[in-house]
């Protein structure tokens, strides 16, 4: 195995994969409703093409992208279109989303799909299918998988790296993909390798995961340049930057994108989905979610429809513990609790986290100590003191110049800090505020 790689600073916090990270996916049954917001990714929302009382069939697309940063979306069982309107989301907000009665005495086979072979593609028509199947990144961010197919004409692309990090503690999706889908990722690097006209791609895995590190060695195409590279545990070594960092040693500059350096970036998970669009014409339209934590009865990975309310998913776990106190959608570092057992579980839900009273003691915030623990730990040198210092007296325009915009709220920062000071949250809410400030 050759020498581990990583990034410079980050943060160890306990993994606590092990609850799940042994458990088999299992396919979650379908609900007797699904609720499809309209922005399940990064950009515009898309734009509904259904109306009340329309019959869908699983996989047809009811709405379509509203622009270049967009995604279709398309129904994730068979139903009759209940209601166009509002609807919880798990931001916290309210989103447009289209409700659907499932049809309990449907099969859920879906239509019949013309299925192109993608080796007689041009790379054109390769990103044009990832586009229609409504591909985002699985990753967390949801980012439209073919703009990264896309990059500009002057930036040249030398290498394709797939990200099976997994570094955010709880989760173990990815993990499982690896395990129980490592052909259909590899089949996946080979379609973006000639979507993206290059010959090389490098899978980064964490060394926590060996099992995982084993299966795609196994798998690994001997006719291609891929190479599985284990990489340190640390958090958060699955960010897009950090992971170039470790593997190419570049560094992508401020504000720029992962194409400035020549490289291209894809969830392990959303290479595996690619692969399933070219080999059933299947779009996305459900995914493996990790369900974990000492507040759920029975913890497990289960593939899920998009569009499950959570309480839904919850009562097939068992239904929670007596002592549970917080849901959480993603895991302890990034996620976002959420206040509403009706949200729906969207493209970029790789996990669903309960805390358990124990895990959500509220912590005295004390004084700033001037320790230098978070300058330590950001993963991007960023100044988190000077940046909460300015937070917390709603300088603004401030902390754009000490560059709040790199800050990829990772939490390491929060996490590092003796004092208990909540700055990866004033960092959110400063980013929110500067939204509201600039529209």
């Amino acid at each position: 195995m050759s020498a581990l790689l990583s990034f410079k600073s980050g943060v160890h916090p306990p993994d606590e994969k092990a609850i799940t990270a042994g458990i088999a996916s299992r396919r979650l049954p379908f609900p007797d409703e699904l609720i499809l917001p309209l922005s399940q990714h990064l950009g515009a929302p898309a734009k509904a093409l259904v109306q009340i009382g329309d019959r869908l069939q699983r996989g047809d697309m009811l709405a379509e992208a509203s622009g270049f940063i967009s995604a279709p979306i398309h129904a994730t069982a068979a139903g009759t279109v209940k209601d166009i309107a509002l609807w919880p989301h798990p931001n916290g907000g309210s989103v447009e989303a289209v409700r659907i009665k499932v049809d309990p005495y449907s099969t859920q086979q879906t239509r019949p799909r013309m299925v192109p072979r993608w080796e007689d593609l041009e790379p054109s028509q390769i990103s044009d299918a990832i586009r229609e199947a409504g591909v985002v990144g699985l990753g967390g961010a949801a980012f439209p998988a073919f703009v990264k197919l896309n990059p500009p004409k002057d930036q040249k692309i030398e290498v394709l790296l797939i990200n099976g990090c997994e570094c955010e503690p709880y989760l173990t999706s990815d993990h499982r993909v690896m395990l129980e889908r490592a052909e259909q990722v590899h089949t996946g690097i080979r379609i973006l390798l000639k979507g993206l006209g290059i010959t090389k791609a490098v899978v980064g895995i964490e060394s926590n995961k060996p099992d995982a590190i084993e299966a795609m060695q196994k798998a690994a195409p001997t006719d291609l340049d891929v190479s599985i590279q284990p990489l340190q545990v640390k958090y958060p070594q699955g960010a897009e930057k950090m992971l170039i960092k470790a593997v190419t040693g570049k560094e992508v500059p401020s504000g720029a994108l992962p194409s400035v350096v020549g490289a291209v970036v894809q969830n392990v998970a959303t290479v595996a989905m690619i692969s399933e669009v070219f080999e059933t014409g299947l779009p996305l339209i459900e995914r493996i979610v990790t369900v974990t934590g000492r507040g759920i009865k029975k913890p497990g990975n289960w593939v899920v429809p998009f569009g499950t309310k959570l309480r839904d998913l919850l009562d097939q776990c068992g239904g929670l513990t007596d002592d549970a106190e917080e849901v959480v959608f993603g895991g302890p570092m990034m996620g976002l609790a959420v206040g509403n057992l009706d949200v729906p579980i969207l493209k970029g839900t790789g996990g669903v986290l309960v805390l358990s009273k124990d895990e959500c003691k509220q912590q005295e915030v004390m004084p700033c100590i001037r320790c230098g623990r978070c300058l330590e730990a950001c993963p991007i040198f960023l100044n988190p003191q000077k940046l909460g210092s300015l937070a917390r007296v709603e300088r603004y325009e401030e902390m754009v110049e000490t560059h709040l915009n790199d800050c990829m709220l990772c939490g390491c920062c929060s996490y590092a800090c003796p004092s208990n000071i909540p700055l990866s949250q004033l960092f959110a809410m400063s980013k929110n505020q500067l939204r509201k400030i600039s529209s």
